[in-house]
């Protein structure tokens, strides 16, 4: 157990030194806890808005892990290398935009209210 929280926490910080995109993501989610904590009137709501950014965060470890371990392989262009990539790229603008749709609700919740 403890092997494993070394080597994740240095994927971590891997992924945040080298991935712009985590740490672009990384710091709008530190930003929307507070946010979560302010807005939401349930734990469940908290859950929900907090959990919509987690998923980015989570896509973006993945889209990294593939697209390093598909570079790993090889650096020359490749129909198959691209699509994965393309895949992967999806998958983080997915979650982002389920993250932008959960946030949306919340606030537009708070100017009704």
């Amino acid at each position: 157990m403890y092997t494993a929280a070394i080597f994740s926490l240095k994927g971590m910080v891997y992924c945040f030194k080298h991935e712009a995109g985590m740490r672009e993501y990384t710091y709008i989610f530190l930003l929307s806890v507070p946010c979560a904590i302010y807005l939401s009137e349930s734990p469940v709501e908290r859950i929900l808005m907090i959990g919509a950014g987690l998923l980015v965060i989570l896509m973006e470890y993945l889209n990294s892990a593939i697209e390093a371990t598909l570079d790993r392989i090889s650096t020359e262009h490749h129909d198959l290398t691209g699509a994965a990539k393309d895949m992967g790229s999806a998958a983080v603008f997915v979650a982002a935009l389920f993250f932008v749709y959960v946030w949306g609700e919340f606030i537009y919740r708070g100017f009704i209210n």
